[in-house]
């Protein structure tokens, strides 16, 4: 009879290790020998959108702002002067940045650095009758002067959970899915994290 509780905290102790999102681990590349220190204020440009909704490159925007203020990585300036800038500029969204506009756009907006991002993936997935959500982001930062990469990180994240699936649980909502992705990506910036 002794064997039964113990039993009993072993199995729920290995479903619930099992039992959160399935992940791959985070791709981070930094650029070696670079003290992203200097860096302290950067803008957010719009996002690439390589899904289905229209509105996700821009939900994730908003997110991934959010989250650096949160976590006090860098100052951001706000994302209508940014696509102010970018419209009277006349910088097109879809083409790719080049180091003379790079600089201008830096000296504009009175920024070190550039953030760009591109959802790769974001949908419902299905296992039997139990349904979860899943996004793929990539992240880098620019260098304002020389438009070099100085960081760069892709993640994926979903909310399948065995835990939640044995015991009829909901699974993490998309929101809950991005802040979550949106966090472990930006814990490889090696600087301002708590």
């Amino acid at each position: 009879m002794k064997k039964l509780p113990l039993l009993l905290f072993l199995t729920v102790t290995l479903l619930s290790s099992y039992g959160c999102g399935q992940r791959a681990s985070t791709q981070t590349f930094l650029r070696e020998g670079v003290d992203l220190n200097f860096i302290t204020r950067v803008a957010i440009l719009p996002f690439e959108n390589n899904t289905k909704d229209e509105f996700a490159a821009a939900r994730i925007r908003d997110i991934t702002a959010t989250q650096i203020m949160a976590k006090g990585i860098f100052d951001l300036v706000d994302k209508g002067v940014v696509d102010n800038a970018l419209q009277e500029m006349g910088i097109d969204r879809n083409s790719p940045l080049d180091v003379p506009i790079v600089k201008q756009l830096s000296q504009r907006l009175n920024v070190q650095g550039l953030v760009l991002g591109t959802v790769n993936n974001i949908g419902e997935n299905r296992q039997g009758s139990f349904s979860y959500p899943e996004i793929s982001v990539s992240l880098q930062l620019l260098d304002g002067e020389s438009a070099l990469i100085l960081w760069r990180a892709s993640d994926t994240l979903n909310g399948y959970s065995l835990t939640d699936r044995l015991f009829g649980l909901d699974p993490m909502d998309a929101f809950q899915i991005t802040v979550e992705l949106l966090d472990n990506i930006l814990l490889t910036i090696p600087k301002g994290v708590e």
